[in-house]
């Protein structure tokens, strides 16, 4: 004789936040992140004794913060230096939150990992990130999305040395710059949704070989967990936005928030303290260097392909 389904097993899965369609699930999701959300980058803050071995109690409160803001500061006992066994801790603790799957960058090192400072490499010196200039509202990666299920995730941003003046960052949960549209007119959401919402066209690297472009949406929901993820840059040259109307107001609307909203969270990393985010996004003031060998300003950077998560549970 065949089983009879239970009840449950026929129950209708909740409906996604981010459905148009789904204005109650919205609601409560809504109400929700901006019940919780942090005011300031000290509410972000979770010390951390040893990188390679975060407690119980380190974990939950970094995972958390991911949780509810997308982003967690952690500050370690003692300040990292750059050495190899240095970013060896770094690399056991982003895999410690799941962070396990990184990007092939063209700056990185053997373990994954980029060194972020002002260079004059002929590889280097023509990007903005290694030089002393500021660094618009961007998330990491941003010209390498390859669809829902293959973008940059995650990322950690850890800093060794800081510069003598300026350097400064500003951090906002993409949520809310979700919630901030879909309040003001929800056909801005349909808009950055769009599978061909922001174009960042080819690139010949120094190498000659061509980067071809790189088309997707700002918004995805990422189909293995129903999280959303932002793919998005404030560059005004080599990016093509959809040519509408309403993707015009949206993108002009976005700008604006950024620039007003009290939930973006500005403050500068000291040595020794880094940021583990889903890829929020943010920026970077421009910046003046100590003087001397070693004294300039040092951040190693993580892409990952992953997302924040409870590595004790797979959530």
């Amino acid at each position: 004789m065949l089983e009879t389904a239970t009840t449950a097993s026929l129950a209708t899965p909740d409906p996604s936040p981010f459905s148009l369609d789904a204005a109650a699930a919205y609601c409560r999701w809504r109400d929700r992140k901006l019940a919780e959300a942090p005011a300031s980058l000290d509410e972000l803050e979770v010390p951390v004794a040893d990188l390679e071995r975060p407690t119980a109690v380190e974990t939950e409160a970094i995972l958390d913060l991911c949780r509810r803001a997308n982003m967690a500061v952690y500050r370690a006992a003692e300040p990292v230096a750059d050495t190899i066994e240095a970013r060896a801790k770094l690399i056991a603790f982003a895999r410690h939150f799941g962070l396990e799957h990184y990007e092939t960058h063209r700056s990185a090192d053997v373990d994954g990992m980029v060194a972020l400072e002002v260079s004059d490499a002929p590889s280097r010196a023509d990007f903005i990130p290694y030089t002393n200039r500021a660094l618009g509202w961007h998330t990491d990666g941003y010209y390498t999305y390859e669809g829902p299920s293959r973008l940059i995730r995650a990322m950690l941003l850890h800093c060794v040395r800081a510069a003598r003046e300026g350097g400064e960052s500003a951090l906002v949960d993409h949520d809310i710059l979700y919630i901030r549209l879909r309040e003001e007119n929800p056909a801005y959401i349909a808009a950055l949704m769009h599978p061909e919402a922001m174009t960042i066209p080819a690139h010949i690297e120094d190498d000659g070989r061509e980067r071809p472009a790189n088309v997707g949406p700002v918004f995805v929901v990422d189909p293995d967990t129903g999280a959303l993820n932002m793919r998005f840059t404030a560059r005004k040259r080599n990016i093509a936005w959809r040519d509408d109307p309403v993707t015009n107001a949206a993108v002009a609307t976005l700008e604006r928030i950024l620039d007003t909203d009290p939930l973006v969270l500005k403050g500068r990393l000291d040595p020794g303290q880094g940021v583990i985010c889903n890829n929020v996004p943010h920026l970077r003031t421009a910046f003046v260097d100590a003087e001397g060998e070693n004294k300039g300003r040092l951040l190693y950077r993580i892409r990952s392909y992953d997302r924040v998560r409870d590595t004790r549970t797979g959530m």
